[in-house]
Formats: structure tokens, sequence, C-alpha cells
């Protein structure tokens, strides 16, 4: 499973001369320094946040030396920080935090408190955004990605959409390094959209597929229906509850929800972050059910799960999710219709597997042959998909409204772009598909500053 908890080191940081009046003033820098980190720790910690800091890196209680520099890295990496935010408390230190950063090995993010300090006589005592500009120099010629927060108050609604654009950031790298995601079962032939290259996928990024035939697959949910009949009663009930139902589904709902059981024995069983599954030929041949509906309740159970054996489109959702810190769910809505008469108002669709959850209150939930209907809720989305040709790999992102458009069967909303003719132009000249995952909120900056931290991907846009 995916971890939304992110731990971040709080790296205050001074300039290292001696004492004296004006823009180097020590005394500033570490009164600043403290109530900089007093502040952050109380008021972003969360059940997903937490923090660590430099107080008790030397007497001073802040860094100004290599040295100490070094020793924070070790201590943030031994207490398992995520990120480190880097706090000029004055002009600051370049070279310590060039060496920090190299140490860490993680995700890094500049940033300058405002300078406030100006005595009727002139003088300057901290000159924090001077110092930003050496840190953010040094860092570029050592190759050393970063972040930066607009310089401004800690108490400022500029700091605050920083830090957790940062956090998002951090949950995102975090978890793309080193992901696990389970291939259950092989494409529908046709699909040769979806072809990955798995050897290429874990030498460029470290991302693991875990193949799972479909055989063992078949074999465990044979099981469950044999072991698990409390529990698919239950199942079945809570399905009949939620939806106007066809003639054909109520005597299968066991078998539906039997996927439930089926795919989170998968994520347990193999430790996986995501799932890649083939979903609409080899499932109903062996078991005679599908799971769109399934996919539906394992999504509001925080289990991410792509439909037609899509890899990329698991990796999408994923990173989705983790900019969310898993507060919103993915979903896996594919370019399907124009509107017949907004021409920048596109149907995403899929056949039913979006979470239950993201239902309009309005829309009525029906389920046909195993499948959900019902539209997406209102509301402002980001839309993203991760793909590659001959090795070089992108991610397209964006932004967009929903809109009105026509009823229509499955799983759907109707999206409203800018200039949906950029977006088709996008997808037919690639190396995209169809397929697109979305989740609700605004994430198309915390996608761009997502790609400072892979090597080897890049963010592309319709502009």
């Amino acid at each position: 499973m995916l971890n939304y908890n992110v731990k971040v080191g709080l790296f205050g940081l001074r300039r290292d001369v001696t004492p004296r009046p004006g823009i180097f003033n020590w005394e500033k820098a570490e009164d600043r320094a403290f109530e900089i980190t007093s502040y952050i720790k109380d008021n972003f910690a969360s059940e997903n946040v937490s923090f660590c800091d430099t107080l008790d890196i030397n007497e001073r209680k802040i860094v100004y030396t290599e040295e100490d520099a070094v020793k924070a890295a070790e201590m943030f990496k031994a207490e398992g920080a995520t990120c480190a935010l880097i706090i000029a408390c004055n002009f600051g230190n370049e070279e310590a935090a060039a060496v920090f950063a190299r140490e860490f090995g993680k995700p890094v993010c500049i940033w300058a408190p405002l300078d406030e300090s100006f005595l009727e006589d002139g003088t300057r005592y901290t000159d924090s955004q001077c110092g930003i500009f050496g840190i953010s120099r040094i860092l570029q010629r050592m190759n050393i990605p970063f972040m930066h927060i607009e310089t401004s108050r800690v108490d400022s609604r500029e700091f605050a959409e920083g830090f957790e654009r940062f956090v998002s950031v951090a949950c995102m790298v975090d978890n793309f390094r080193g992901m696990k995601i389970a291939q259950v079962g092989m494409r529908p032939k046709p699909f040769t959209s979806v072809i990955f290259n798995e050897g290429e996928i874990l030498t460029k990024f470290g991302i693991r597929c875990i193949p799972i035939n479909i055989g063992v697959a078949v074999d465990k949910y044979n099981k469950i229906l044999a072991e698990c009949d409390a529990e698919l009663e239950e199942g079945a009930k809570l399905l009949l509850s939620r939806y106007e139902m066809d003639d054909i589904t109520p005597p299968l709902l066991k078998k539906v929800y039997a996927f439930v059981l089926l795919y989170k024995w998968v994520f347990e069983e193999y430790k996986v972050d995501a799932v890649s599954a083939e979903c609409w030929t080899a499932m109903q041949l062996a078991v005679g059910a599908m799971p769109c509906t399934a996919y539906s309740v394992l999504a509001d159970m925080g289990y991410i799960i792509s439909c037609e054996s899509d890899f990329h489109g698991a990796i999408t959702m994923a990173m989705l999710s983790c900019a969310s810190l898993g507060k919103k769910i993915p979903f896996f809505g594919e370019f399907t219709n124009r509107h017949p008469e907004d021409k920048n108002t596109e149907l995403l669709w899929h056949c039913g597997p979006f979470a239950y959850s993201l239902k309009a209150e309005d829309s009525v939930a029906k389920n046909v042959n195993m499948r959900q209907w019902f539209r997406v809720k209102d509301g402002h989305y980001t839309i993203a998909r991760f793909d590659q040709e001959n090795g070089n790999y992108k991610m397209l992102c964006g932004e967009f409204d929903t809109g009105k458009g026509p009823y229509t069967f499955g799983t759907y909303l109707w999206a409203k772009f800018d200039n949906l003719k950029k977006w088709e132009d996008k997808l037919i000249d690639g190396p995209y598909i169809h397929h697109m995952a979305e989740v609700e909120g605004e994430y198309l900056e915390t996608m761009k500053e997502f790609a400072k931290f892979v090597p080897g991907l890049e963010i592309d846009t319709v502009e």
C-alpha cells in the first residue's frame, strides 16, 4: 500500500561569520530559527505530517558550518525524514546548504522568511531573501534538484500553499521510487496501446512489476467463494443497498464482491502499492463475473487499481493519490466523446470502476450487468497520464472544471477544458493514449515540481 506519511526536516541556517552589527547578526537569525521552527511544527503537523529539526544540532541551535550540515543530514536520515525545508534565517550559508542537500539525498525546498528589520539608521539584520539566491545557484551547480517557496511570512497564505505543495511532492517522490505494482493477468489482445517496458521502468525508476498468473488469481477467487460465504453475503447486501439493479446482477453479487476479497489478498500477499488488472476477457470467462463494481469498493478502501492491464495508468493514479496525501480518490476516466454542442467539453468515462463516494448527489446509481452507472460530482479536477515512447518518459498534466452534458451509461463526468483541440492533438501526437487518471483538486503545479526530483521524467502540458 502507498505510504502517505511525510516527515519534514526543518533545517535552520545562518551565515558563518564573526558577529557584527548588521545583516549577518547571529542572534536575530537564531531567534528566527526557533520561532519559525516552532510555528511550523505547531501549525502544520497532522496525521500525515510530522517533523524533526536542527534545534539541538549545536549550542547555537542552528546550522552554520559544513560539519553541522553533514551531522544534520545523518540525523534527519536516522529519524526517517522524507524531505527537508532549508530555512535561510539570515543570509544563510550556501556551502552548508549544498553539503546538507547532497548528503541528505532526498527532496529539499529552500525558503527565506520575509525580511522585516529596517532601522532608522539603515541597519538590516537578516537579508534572508538575498541568501537564497546564493543557495539556489550552488544547488544548481551541484545538480541537486530543489523546490522554492516564495519569500513570505511564515503565517502567510503564500507559505502555507508552498509548504503544502512541497509535502505533496515529497510524498509522491517517496512512493514513486521503488513502487511495486502487481500485474494480474495479461492485457486484452486488442490493447496494444497499454504495452509497457517492464525492464526499462525498473532500470530507470526502480518500479517493479509483480506478475500474478491469472490461474493463481482464479484459484484464490474460487477458494474465497467456497470459504468466505458470510463476508460475501454482507458484501452483497452492501451492493444491493446502493443501486437500482437490472435482472442479471443480483444473483451474482456474491461473485462480484469476491473480487474485493481477491484484490485485498493480492495487495497483502504481494505487498504491492497498486494493481494493473485484466478485467474484461479472462476474468468473466474463468469465473462468470465482472470486477468493475468491486474496483469501486476497493477504491473507497484506498486501493489503487487500473483497468484493462494499464500499468502506466496505475502509476498515474498512484501519483495523483500521493499528491493529495491520500485524501482524494483518483479515478480512471478516459477521453471518449466530444460534447455534441460544446467544442471544449469532453466525456471522461469508464464502464463502471469509479469509487462510489465520487457519485454526484443528484445522480441515480444503477448497476447493469455488474457495472456501475453514475455521474461524478461536480468540481475542479487534475488530469494526468504517465507514458513513454522510445525510452522517453513523460507525464501529461492539466486541470479542468466539470461541465454539463448528456446522460450516459457507465461512470463518467463531462470535463470542460480551455482548449479541447489542444488536448486531442496532444493525445494523437503522443506518446499518450486515451486512458487518463483524474483526482479532485489543483495539482498541476505539484506535478511540475515532482518531475524535478525524477531524472528521466519530463512534465508535459498542452500549452
